[in-house]
């Protein structure tokens, strides 16, 4: 198994932990979750943002370390532009749109709802393009076989 850098997740403060996707996954020694605003994130050159505005995520990005924004559409925005410093030379990915959420929400600052997966459903396709494993990335999350189901995912 090779060694990946931590993932790092930036959790707006006003996150409902109790419908949080990410629940779960805080004691895991590779991820990494600071709290946004009261925690300043490390530099993290060399990391990939998921966005959903950027080149697909390729196997290419393997080694790199991941860092997601947990939060609202709106809210993330916000927190990306006030973390610029953190983000110089962070490179930005998105995920192939085929993917579909099976997080029932109803968002209105999303354009299509549908492509936009909860965090913990983009990490595991994330986690899966970089050819990682996936193995108890879903374990906490509600919706997991319906998200498997739906997105054709064997032997997860």
């Amino acid at each position: 198994m090779q060694d990946y850098p931590p993932t790092v997740i930036y959790r707006h403060r006003r996150e409902n932990l109790k419908k949080c996707s990410l629940t779960g996954l805080e004691n895991r020694p590779d991820f990494q979750f600071f709290s946004y605003p009261t925690q300043t994130l490390p530099n993290l050159k060399g990391y990939i943002l998921l966005d959903m505005d950027a080149p697909v995520l390729t196997s290419d990005d393997a080694g790199r370390g991941l860092c997601v924004f947990d939060a609202t559409w709106r809210y993330a925005e916000v927190m990306i532009k006030q973390s610029k410093s953190s983000l110089n030379g962070v490179l930005r990915r998105s995920l192939p749109k085929h993917y579909r959420t099976a997080y029932p929400r109803k968002q209105e600052d999303c354009s299509d709802p549908e492509i936009g997966l909860a965090s913990v459903e983009a990490l595991f396709v994330a986690y899966h393009i970089m050819g990682r494993e996936t193995e108890g990335l879903l374990d906490h999350y509600y919706w997991k076989e319906k998200f498997i189901v739906l997105n054709n995912f064997v032997n997860c």
